[in-house]
């Protein structure tokens, strides 16, 4: 049974380390939460460790530079883990070859294809139109605004041609202020729904928790998964992600669900029950906003 709870000091004590989502948790993709930064700060505070794990396709450097361009203090989190650095390290390994043919904002995403310092011999990427292809990176979409359908034509001629498509960012869609926007998920599921492979490296899936971890013992925090909680908005990417890392987990309802959960200040308690039911999700606690 999920508790619905009011704020994070609430239920933080027996934790030691939050992985925490950024976009509709923490910042609206325009300007940051004051209540949020406010529990992180409190959080940290008591001694606990903050990590920011998100599906953004930036690197770390990028995110941290988004961040602060977004009003997020520096002193209500410790370190970030991306799905774009872990997705970059696949690239680098050659999942997806050498030819590669690249989907999203190339002035958003150029960080993507930096030189990744950690990897031994790297495989040289070169960009290339989709008829000489051997792989696709999708870091969003061209259009973020239209229908993912738009892609149906060239992703034919790739699954003909047994493409993979390394998905950057899983989730599907995110909220910037107002505005509702695709994301690089929504092209990997249609890719995926015609019969290409799709390979994920963000939440819901394992490599991020592990890059998480490891940003952990960067900074000499070594945190057993019984006392780390994971926060997120999205049902199928923080929640479902963090059940198959079987780490608890608080929803936050008035992000990407907050129609569903009639989310106000809290959640209507009725709606979350059949959100989560219809998501067949079970996460520990669920509040309306952080805080």
């Amino acid at each position: 049974m999920t508790r619905i709870i009011s704020s994070l000091s609430e239920v933080s004590t027996p934790y030691k380390a939050l992985f925490v989502d950024l976009w509709g948790c923490v910042h609206n993709g325009v300007t940051a939460f004051p209540e949020a930064v406010d529990a992180l700060r409190a959080y940290r505070a008591d001694g606990g460790t903050v990590v920011l794990v998100t599906n953004s396709p930036k690197p770390r450097a990028g995110v941290e530079a988004q961040l602060g361009q977004f009003n997020v203090p520096r002193d209500c989190w410790d370190t970030i883990a991306t799905s774009g650095d872990s997705a970059r390290s696949a690239m680098a390994r050659g999942a997806v070859g050498q030819k590669v043919w690249f989907m999203g904002e190339w002035a958003r995403d150029e960080g993507f294809f930096q030189p990744i310092k950690l990897i031994e011999d790297p495989v040289r990427v070169d960009l290339v139109d989709l008829k000489e292809a051997e792989g696709i990176v999708c870091c969003g979409p061209f259009d973020p605004l239209a229908d993912p359908d738009v892609n149906r034509a060239d992703f034919l001629y790739a699954k003909q041609k047994g493409l993979k498509l390394l998905c950057a960012n899983p989730d599907i869609v995110v909220d910037r202020g107002e505005v509702r926007e695709w994301c690089a998920g929504a092209l990997a599921r249609l890719y995926t729904e015609m019969g290409g492979e799709s390979l994920y490296f963000g939440k819901p899936h394992p490599p991020i928790y592990d890059l998480a971890r490891r940003r952990l013992a960067e900074i000499n925090r070594l945190v057993d998964d019984a006392h780390i909680l994971a926060i997120g908005d999205g049902a199928i990417t923080d929640i479902r992600g963090a059940m198959g890392e079987d780490i608890d987990s608080l929803f936050i309802s008035g992000g990407l669900a907050a129609v569903e959960t009639k989310t106000k200040d809290d959640p209507e308690p009725e709606a979350l029950t059949t959100y989560l039911q219809k998501e067949n999700i079970s996460p520990k606690f669920a509040i309306g906003r952080l805080r």
